[in-house]
């Protein structure tokens, strides 16, 4: 099984979830688009995963290769592809399906729940996990949610917090897979440390990724459960999309 992974800044690799995927065996094809990697064809993948980064999606101008990017997503998402994108990559996964994203009200920093919605209790990935789920934040833009997805989590600062569409793709707008030394490294990036410094000020930087440490085995254990399941999703739909391609070729 092979998966592209979308990568927007070196320090946000899938940290938790690429340690599932590795002892899954699966075969990782890591783009650092910032760096100026094309994206492989879709098509000869299994699944694509998106990764956070210091950049919004609307930021198209300075980065050129985001409208490539979008379009890659949108493609293989309505192709049935199986998708999973965090942080921006939820983002970039609700611009590609047609939604608004935009600057929240306030940067979201730090350790905080969000709470799973009803129709949560009976998804695929999330079913068992907490109603109310530990998740760490750092991110400054939101989404509306795209035509015929599903609310899976929520808070009160910023209500779409996670959501599926159709069956196979999946977006989250929060970290469980980040290691305390992930964490540390994302503190140095320029955008982030403004971020960090206008939500916990100057001094509270530290303490957060204190804090952080203290709970990381909690959300990489929930991150653990939540990708298992949808690399279960995404292994069992593989032979069918083969099937389906196959007919589809001239």
């Amino acid at each position: 099984m092979r998966t592209i992974v979308l990568q927007h800044i070196a320090c946000e690799p899938p940290g938790g979830y690429e340690d599932v995927l590795r002892e899954r065996d699966w075969e990782l094809a890591r783009v650092e688009l910032d760096e100026g990697e094309r994206i492989p064809v879709w098509r000869d993948f299994d699944a694509i995963v998106a990764m956070g980064g210091p950049m919004s999606v609307n930021d198209d101008d300075a980065f050129p290769w985001l409208a490539g990017e979008k379009k890659v997503i949108a493609d293989a998402v309505r192709s049935g592809l199986p998708f999973f994108g965090a942080c921006l990559g939820v983002q970039l996964l609700a611009a590609a399906l047609g939604a608004r994203v935009y600057s929240g009200p306030r940067a979201e920093v730090g350790l905080l729940p969000v709470v799973l919605t009803g129709a949560a209790h009976s998804d695929p990935l999330f079913a068992g996990l907490p109603d109310e789920l530990l998740t760490f934040q750092w991110h400054g833009d939101t989404f509306d949610l795209p035509q015929g997805a599903v609310l899976l989590a929520t808070s009160a600062a910023y209500p779409n917090q996670a959501f599926r569409w159709g069956t196979r793709a999946y977006g989250v707008q929060f970290h469980l897979e980040v290691f305390p030394e992930m964490a540390r490294e994302w503190g140095r990036v320029p955008e982030y440390a403004a971020s960090l410094e206008r939500t916990v000020g100057p001094d509270g930087g530290e303490r957060l990724l204190e804090d952080l440490a203290g709970r990381a085995n909690e959300l990489l254990g929930h991150a653990r459960a939540l990708f298992s399941r949808w690399l279960d999703l995404a292994e069992s739909s593989a032979g069918r999309l083969s099937r389906e391609r196959a007919r589809s070729d001239p």
